[in-house]
């Protein structure tokens, strides 16, 4: 998978890391994948839920090392 941009949240809680994709996303171009690195457990439901919202695809979601990783397709 090609990454486009990348994001680090990791030590930040709701609703940072929301407010922090989408200020990102929106400067990014359709098609464009978007790497999220979050620690805050919230965000494994908000960051899903948003992209659903906003009619953007999360492709993946995993964890390793304490952190939470996400990628999103902007729509």
């Amino acid at each position: 998978m090609k990454i486009d941009q990348s994001l680090d949240v990791k030590g930040l809680v709701c609703p940072i890391p929301v407010l922090k994709t989408k200020q990102l996303i929106s400067k990014m171009q359709s098609g464009q994948i978007l790497e999220i690195s979050a620690t805050d457990p919230a965000a494994k439901e908000d960051i899903p839920a948003w992209a659903n919202r906003s009619g953007h695809e999360l492709l993946e979601l995993t964890e390793e090392n304490n952190y939470i990783k996400f990628y999103l397709r902007k729509k």
